[in-house]
């Protein structure tokens, strides 16, 4: 595990997931939309330099993190307030990687709506559960009660929930996954969720 220290100029920056993607040996980095949180990047630029090849993203591109969902072949961008076409087009070029597209300009990230878990299961916001990009994935549809739980982190088959959301636990329980529970009250008031909060590889 590495830990960054806290940057006292961008209060956003423990959202680190926003400001890399990382596929096999290559890491790219990207180019935040809101200016107030341009910088976040430069130090995770610099920790994964020394592990992974490293491109940084271009003008016109914006793309964050949250947007990216990495499937075992593919991936799936959300073109959403944060991430553009183009953001999507260098990050695949350089991770040398396909990947779906599912727009929707008024959503802020699509994570906080769609989460790969593992074994072709997503869980989903009933929003987006008919949407044709993710027609093929078994479907855990989150209570519209707990759709904060739509931002699920999964590692191996150890699946974080966060607390306070127990249709969801039990409908990824039943799946077979092993299942955990993580308070995130303070992260949920600041649109924060647990994928936010890492960079895996």
């Amino acid at each position: 595990m590495i830990i960054l220290p806290k940057d006292e100029a961008h209060p956003d920056s423990c959202f680190v997931e926003d400001t890399a993607v990382v596929r096999g040996g290559r890491a790219f980095i990207t180019r935040l939309a809101k200016e107030s949180r341009r910088g976040e990047e430069e130090d995770v630029l610099e920790t994964l330099k020394q592990y992974k090849s490293v491109k940084t993203a271009t003008q016109p591109a914006t793309i964050e993190g949250g947007d990216v969902i990495h499937l075992r072949d593919r991936l799936i961008s959300g073109i959403t307030k944060r991430t553009n076409r183009d953001g999507v087009s260098q990050m695949t070029a350089w991770l040398d990687v396909e990947s779906d597209i599912l727009e929707d300009k008024s959503i802020i990230h699509l994570k906080s709506h769609v989460t790969y878990i593992g074994r072709e299961v997503i869980l989903v916001t009933e929003s987006f559960s008919d949407h044709e990009v993710l027609q093929d994935f078994v479907k855990v549809v989150v209570p519209f009660e707990e759709r904060y739980a739509a931002n699920a982190l999964a590692i191996g088959e150890t699946v974080l929930i966060s607390e306070g959301h127990p249709q969801t636990q039990e409908m990824v329980s039943e799946l077979g996954f092993d299942v955990k529970s993580l308070r995130m009250s303070e992260f949920e008031k600041c649109e924060g969720a647990l994928t936010c909060l890492s960079v895996l590889f």
